[in-house]
């Protein structure tokens, strides 16, 4: 006995007809949905470490204390990683030079599953595929990214 569906088809064929339509979800949407969920993840971060246009006391103190990054100074690090977390985001959100500030935070979250967080590879382990989708399929067509390279392509 069969199972079918009670159009008479099989499940086999009901899960490839599912499977296809899936297919369809566009690059372009996954990608600014990775683009922008993660640029608030690293945002709302950068955001807890300054005060204005300055890097917090508390901000040095947990690279000093709790942090501890090898061979960088904490004051340099915190300064470092409130700039990273406020300038790739902003690009990410426009899809400016996507790949490039995809890449910075990937290798930036590498640091802190190895360093600050290794237990947190569940939540790193997320993180980089957004990062990844970026950096391996582009931006998608609703970033700056794409236009300049439409505009180059037209030029060339």
């Amino acid at each position: 006995m069969t199972l079918s569906a009670p159009d008479g088809r099989g499940f086999a064929q009901i899960f490839k007809s599912a499977a296809a339509l899936l297919d369809r979800i566009p690059h372009d949407l996954i990608a600014t949905i990775s683009r922008l969920s993660i640029a608030a993840v690293f945002w709302q971060s950068g955001q807890t470490k300054v005060d204005g246009w300055q890097v917090t006391d508390n901000a040095v103190y947990l690279f000093q204390t709790e942090y501890k990054l090898p061979l960088v100074d904490p004051w340099l690090a915190a300064h470092l990683a409130a700039f990273a977390e406020h300038f790739f985001p902003l690009l990410l959100v426009l899809g400016l030079a996507s790949r490039l500030s995809a890449l910075a935070l990937l290798a930036m979250t590498l640091v802190i599953e190895t360093f600050v967080y290794p237990d947190a590879w569940p939540t790193h382990g997320t993180w980089a595929v957004c990062f990844l989708i970026i950096i391996a399929r582009g931006p998608g067509r609703l970033s700056l990214d794409y236009l300049i390279s439409r505009y180059f392509a037209r030029k060339g």
